[in-house]
């Protein structure tokens, strides 16, 4: 019988690529601070379209970070998936050069809507030129799985790769996956998500949401757990981390930032919000029976915060459901509300945000919300200095999935 200890996955790098920030630093500063970067769509084509308000990069500049070749190949959620990618290996103390043993590096991502602007650029050329005029990258580009497959090409990773192709839940899913790889033996793993919803052709498929919100004012689009809470606004860009083996880390002096202890995940149903009460109180128990966390131990909760009446009193009900008394007690943020929902990437970047929250022992507020209409302890306004050890990361998906994550703090894991 084995006395071996078992493997446990730490966080080692983050890199970002959000609305309010490119680089940890910049997210963290905007995060902790609380600001709102919510704004009119300005991308050609979306002026006529009934969603007014997004969460947009501005200022980012591909053909700076990515090499040509790869360029041509991708579509934006791709280039936000590798520049974040980059950063997050920089930040381990990975990034220079391809790696001594490459089977010892997977990659893992999740996708909600794939690359819609480099189908669409493709298509407009099918249709108003012919067959001749489109490239041949059309094929890949706008596939779900092309932003693992092009970090991989591009790192020179050959260990375990895969895509979770699946509602925002997934980003916590590609989370678990990259933590069970881990376990299995697999020394790095590279995980996370990105998104670019707000070319056209994606923005009039989301118009069929009735969750999303087409409020015209930035300062009101987006304002779960109130009254006037009238669905949400969607956003790009994401967030990669590195997720290695704790002691493999340790033993190579790279600082654990964070531990990857619980995650569990079930499905209610798509706009089943009434619904998926239940099903997210039941991935919260799952998760911290996985992490082997008590209810209490819990010192902060991201939420889901979806802006819609029923999903939002059903997600305060979920939590004091599974946290019991604690449920009412334990402090909640959302502050994706500063910067919108990035689909699959905005659980992650949340789980960006429990990190740097635990380390800075600040719990960042929640952007546009002052008053609240349900039994919440939301930080809202400022941030709120907190000794903070373990939060808790809730995602729905607008087709019914939930999952629930538990991270500690990088140096609890030594207890």
């Amino acid at each position: 019988m084995s006395t071996q200890r078992p493997r446990r996955s730490a966080i080692t790098g983050i890199g970002v690529v959000a609305p309010n920030g490119q680089g940890t630093d910049a997210y963290w500063k905007s995060v902790s601070e609380g600001l709102g970067v919510l704004d009119l769509i300005t991308r050609e084509g979306c002026e006529h379209l009934p969603l007014r308000v997004a969460g947009q990069i501005r200022s980012f500049d591909a053909a700076a970070l990515i090499e040509d070749r790869f360029l041509v190949q991708t579509d934006r959620f791709s280039h936000f998936a590798m520049a974040a990618a980059a950063l997050a290996l920089d930040d381990a103390g990975l990034g220079s050069g391809h790696p001594a043993e490459p089977f010892s590096i997977g990659v893992i991502t999740a996708a909600g809507s794939g690359g819609g602007e480099f189908g669409q650029r493709e298509l407009q050329k099918l249709w108003g030129r012919g067959s001749k005029f489109v490239g041949p990258y059309q094929s890949i580009a706008w596939f779900y799985a092309a932003s693992t497959g092009q970090i991989s090409i591009r790192g020179g990773f050959k260990g375990p790769c895969g895509v979770v192709a699946s509602d925002e839940a997934g980003g916590l899913d590609s989370l678990a996956h990259a933590a069970r790889a881990v376990a299995r033996g697999t020394d790095v793993m590279v995980v996370g998500a990105a998104e670019a919803p707000l070319a056209p052709y994606s923005m009039v498929c989301q118009l069929g949401y009735p969750e999303l919100s087409t409020v015209d004012d930035p300062g009101r689009a987006y304002r779960p757990f109130t009254e006037k809470a009238c669905g949400f606004v969607p956003a790009e860009g994401g967030a990669l981390l590195v997720v290695e083996d704790e002691r493999r880390a340790r033993e190579r002096g790279a600082p654990v930032r964070a531990v990857v202890a619980g995650h569990a995940a079930t499905f209610t149903g798509a706009s089943r919000w009434a619904e998926s009460r239940e099903g997210l109180a039941r991935a919260i128990r799952g998760a911290l029976d996985e992490a082997g966390c008590a209810p209490e131990e819990i010192d902060v909760v991201f939420a889901d915060a979806l802006g819609v009446p029923e999903a939002d009193r059903a997600e305060a009900l979920a939590i004091a459901d599974a946290l019991g008394g604690h449920g009412t007690r334990v402090p909640v943020t959302a502050p994706k509300t500063g910067i919108g929902r990035a689909y699959c990437a905005a659980p992650v970047l949340d789980t960006v945000a429990a990190v740097l929250a635990m380390e800075h022992g600040r719990i960042p507020p929640t952007p546009h919300v002052f008053d609240i209409c349900h039994d919440l302890d939301l930080v809202m306004s400022r941030a709120r200095p907190a000794e903070l050890r373990t939060a808790l990361v809730l995602s729905r998906g607008l087709m019914g999935s939930n999952a629930a994550l538990v991270v500690r703090r990088g140096d609890e894991s030594v207890r």
